[in-house]
């Protein structure tokens, strides 16, 4: 139990620095705008549609949350089932691969650990004793752990997710708008200055 309360503060450890992360992607890339021409250059070269490209709100959050999905289901070949749902929604697709590897050869063991115990407390069933946390012990066991594992899976896709998508969104809206009221501030400052300075002189 202490190892999968463990788990589940590095996980919301992990969803926090996240989302101030993705917050600040758009100012990143502000400020990195003289690239976008070589960008755009490189998507009509290769006649990429530049709307799974876009570096906006809902594009990188939905961005998010598609790689979110796929990457807490253990399943093969996440990354092409990030890229099979482009017909359907329009998302920044380099983003979503990118959050897919939130289940790599490292973090996959205690993924599936944390997703299979919180599967069985749903259930309210006892886990398997002696459990291995490596990718080969869940494999050879799926047939046991298969609904608790995917149950958990579920509460993490679908739960997690949602909740990390509407976190980031609120935090980008609020990241815009801090930053008017900065801009506001500092033009007001800058004024006061202007008049003070132009009185001075009178």
């Amino acid at each position: 139990m202490q190892g999968l309360l463990k788990l589940r503060g590095i996980t919301l450890t992990a969803i926090r620095k996240l989302g101030t992360q993705i917050v600040m992607i758009r100012k990143v890339f502000k400020k990195r705008s003289f690239q976008k021409g070589k960008l755009d250059a490189f998507l009509d070269k290769y006649k990429l549609p530049k709307s799974y490209f876009g570096i906006n709100r809902r594009s990188v959050t939905r961005g998010v949350a598609v790689g979110l999905f796929f990457g807490f289901i253990p399943m093969p070949m996440q990354m092409l089932a990030v890229v099979a749902m482009t017909p359907f929604l329009k998302f920044n697709v380099p983003i979503a691969i990118s959050m897919v590897w939130l289940s790599n050869p490292i973090t996959m063991p205690p993924l599936f650990y944390l997703e299979y115990m919180t599967g069985n407390f749903m259930l309210g069933q006892e886990s398997l004793h002696d459990i291995e946390l490596s990718v080969s012990w869940f494999k050879e066991n799926l047939k046991d752990i298969f609904i608790p594992l995917y149950t958990g899976t579920a509460f993490y896709s679908i739960g997690v997710t949602s909740v990390v998508y509407v976190l980031l969104n609120r935090l980008w809206v609020h990241s815009v708008h801090s930053e008017k009221e900065e801009k506001i501030l500092h033009r007001k400052q800058r004024d006061d200055n202007k008049h003070k300075h132009h009185k001075g002189k009178n």
